[in-house]
C-alpha cells in the first residue's frame, strides 16, 4: 500500500513539475520583450561597470552619483549618436536604394550582365558558370530592405524600450550591492566564498568582453569607412556601418560584409564604364576590407576574445563553430560569452 501511495505521489509531483516548466516557458515567451530588456540592462551594467568603477575610486563618487552620472553619459552619448547619424543613415539608404527591392535585384542584374560580357571578352575560365547560373531563380535580395527597415523601425520605435532599459540598468548598478546580499542568502554557506568568487570572475570577464566588442566594432568601422572614403565610394558610411554590424557575426559576417561591400560599391557606380571604373573599385573596395580583416583578426579579436575571456584562440575558434552548427548564426554570437560563463563555473 505504502508502495502504490508513493508512486501516486511520484507521479502527481512530476506532472506539477512538467506543468511548472511549461509554464514557466509560456511566460518566457510572452515576457519575451521584457527578457529582452533584462539581458540588454545586465550587458549595459557589465559594459559600464569599469566606469563605475572609476568614478568611486577615483573621483570619490557616491554609488548613487557614480551611477546617475553614468547613465547620463549614456543617454548624452545616445542622443548626439541619433541626431548626428540617423539622418545620414536614412539618406544614404534611400539614395543606395536598399529600401528597394526591385531597384536593387535591377542593378544586380545589370552588374551580372556586365560581368558576362567581361568575361566573355577576356576568355576567363569561370565565364561558363557565369552564363549558366541560374541567378534570377536562386538569389533572393529581400533580406537587405527588411533588414534596414528593421533597423529604422527599431530606432522609430525604441523610445520606451530605451528607457526601460535605461531604468533597470539605473537600479541594477545602483543596487548591485543590495542584489549580492539577496543572492548571499540563497547560498550554501559551505560553497558561498567559491560561489561569489566565480559571479565576480565572470562579471568581471563578461564586463571585459562587451566593452571590448563595442570597441572592436567602432574600429572596424573607422577602418572601412577610410577604405571607403579613399576610393570615393558614394554612401560610403552606411556601407561601413553595415559591414562593421555584421562583424557581430564571428567568421562569417566578415565574409558576408566584404561581398556586400563589393556589390554595394557596384551598384552605387552604375553608370561608369565596367571594364574601367566598376570593376576595379570594387576589387580595390574588398581587397581594402580583408586588410582590415587581417588587422582584426591578428590585433583586435585575439585582444579581446583571447586576453578578456582569458581563452586560447583556438579554443574560441572550436567554440563557435560547434555553437553554429547547433544553433547557427545566434549561436555563433552568444557562444563566447556562455561560454566563458560555464568554464568560470
Amino acid at each position: 500500500m505504502n508502495s502504490s501511495n508513493q508512486i501516486a505521489i511520484g507521479i502527481i509531483k512530476a506532472v506539477f513539475l512538467i506543468l511548472g516548466v511549461g509554464l514557466g516557458l509560456w511566460l518566457l515567451f510572452e515576457l519575451k520583450t521584457l527578457l529582452i530588456y533584462i539581458i540588454l540592462s545586465l550587458i549595459i551594467a557589465l559594459v559600464t561597470s569599469p566606469i563605475i568603477r572609476f568614478l568611486k575610486n577615483k573621483l570619490k563618487f557616491t554609488n548613487f552619483l557614480a551611477t546617475l552620472t553614468t547613465i547620463g553619459l549614456l543617454i548624452f552619448l545616445t542622443v548626439s549618436l541619433i541626431l548626428m547619424f540617423v539622418p545620414l543613415f536614412t539618406s544614404q539608404s534611400q539614395n543606395l536604394s536598399l529600401l528597394n527591392t526591385g531597384a536593387i535585384q535591377q542593378n544586380f542584374y545589370y552588374i551580372w550582365s556586365q560581368m558576362e560580357n567581361f568575361a566573355i571578352e577576356n576568355n576567363i575560365p569561370f565565364k561558363d558558370f557565369l552564363t549558366s547560373y541560374d541567378y534570377q531563380s536562386q538569389l533572393d535580395f529581400q533580406f537587405i530592405p527588411s533588414f534596414i527597415n528593421s533597423i529604422l523601425g527599431a530606432l522609430g520605435s525604441f523610445s520606451i524600450g530605451f528607457i526601460s532599459v535605461l531604468f533597470i540598468s539605473f537600479f541594477i548598478l545602483k543596487e548591485s550591492d543590495l542584489f549580492l546580499q539577496t543572492f548571499k542568502k540563497v547560498l550554501p554557506d559551505n560553497q558561498e566564498t567559491q560561489i561569489l568568487n566565480s559571479f565576480d570572475k565572470i562579471t568581471h570577464l563578461l564586463s571585459r568582453y562587451f566593452a571590448g566588442l563595442v570597441l572592436q566594432l567602432l574600429v572596424v568601422f573607422i577602418l572601412y569607412y577610410i577604405v571607403l572614403l579613399i576610393f570615393k565610394v558614394e554612401n560610403s558610411f552606411i556601407i561601413a556601418f553595415l559591414c562593421a554590424l555584421l562583424n557581430i557575426i564571428p567568421y562569417l559576417g566578415p565574409i558576408i560584409g566584404m561581398l556586400l561591400a563589393g556589390f554595394l560599391t557596384m551598384i552605387s557606380r552604375i553608370g561608369l564604364d565596367f571594364q574601367t571604373e566598376i570593376l576595379p573599385v570594387s576589387l580595390y573596395v574588398v581587397i581594402g576590407f580583408l586588410l582590415v580583416q587581417i588587422v582584426d583578426n591578428y590585433v583586435n579579436q585575439p585582444l579581446i576574445f583571447s586576453k578578456s575571456v582569458k581563452s586560447h584562440p583556438l579554443e574560441i575558434f572550436l567554440v563557435i563553430l560547434a555553437a553554429g552548427f547547433l544553433s547557427g548564426i545566434i549561436g555563433m554570437i552568444i557562444a563566447v560569452p556562455f561560454y566563458t560563463i560555464i568554464k568560470v563555473i
